[in-house]
């Protein structure tokens, strides 16, 4: 059975060495998925760097591929994938936040959004939010260094298939395991103990294959005491987001169903 290297990457649109990109590197091998190395990238420039490192590898990487058609539609954007890239790539963020915020301030409450068809499923925030997570500024960042970089990114762009990007969510496993518990928080007066402990019990449920993935995590006592011990969660997101991109490299077009928009992409198990 060949073994398959994998990453998952828990990506911030800005980060440093206080909130670093954090790098889970793996192997799947038949149904266990052991831990390597865990890595921590402070600049963009650092992350364009390494997904220039040669495959073969399939990563996870916590950050969306795409914006959602209505959204995209309205703005009157381009609808091809890779214009629709280069056009936001070119846009500030000041620019992308009026055109969202006069979008939202024009739509009734409760429904101020656009969501692509896999944010329901997955039970992920639209990609178009500028805040609270601000996953907008991380598409912005993160996938013209993806574009750049040449990797595969299934169903968007073809690439180096032997250097695949998948669009990941670790909120998606987490849930399987400690439900709508809280596990992470960036504030340190939040890092209490129902936390701690929910930490476990995701580290726990992931080393004994508790999920549908059908994956076993392999760890050292040294990797699962800092799983566990990093309370803003990012070390284990990015463990999340390797197995998930464990799972979907074995998956027929990597876990893609078959009538995918394009543009708005999928994420790994919605």
């Amino acid at each position: 059975m060949t073994d398959i290297t994998v990453f998952g990457v828990d990506f911030t649109s800005a980060p440093r060495r206080v909130k670093p990109i954090r790098i889970a590197a793996g192997q799947r091998h038949g149904s266990v998925v052991r831990l390597s190395a865990l890595t921590a990238l402070d600049s963009l420039d650092a992350f364009s760097a390494w997904l220039a490192r040669p495959g073969p590898w399939v990563a996870g990487l916590d950050l969306p591929f795409g914006l959602p058609r209505e959204l995209v539609e309205h703005l009157g954007w381009p609808t091809d994938y890779a214009a629709l890239m280069a056009h936001y790539a070119g846009l500030s963020r000041a620019e992308i936040r009026d055109r969202f915020a006069a979008f939202c301030n024009a739509r009734p409450v409760g429904a101020k959004f656009a969501h692509r068809a896999c944010d329901g499923p997955a039970g992920s925030s639209t990609s178009m939010k500028w805040v609270n997570p601000p996953v907008a500024w991380m598409l912005h960042a993160g996938m013209p260094r993806l574009i750049a970089a040449g990797v595969h990114l299934p169903g968007h762009l073809v690439g180096d298939e032997s250097r695949v990007a998948l669009e990941a969510y670790p909120g998606l496993l987490a849930r399987e395991l400690v439900g709508r518990r809280s596990y992470k928080s960036d504030t340190k007066a939040a890092h209490t103990p129902e936390r701690l402990i929910a930490r476990k019990d995701i580290v726990e449920g992931l080393e004994q294959g508790r999920t549908r993935l059908g994956l076993r995590l392999k760890l050292s006592h040294a990797q699962r005491d800092e799983l566990v011990a990093d309370a803003s969660g990012d070390s284990l997101d990015a463990v999340l987001a390797m197995l998930q991109a464990a799972w979907a490299a074995q998956q027929p077009r990597y876990s893609w169903p078959e009538d995918v928009d394009p543009l708005e992409g999928w994420i790994v198990g919605a």
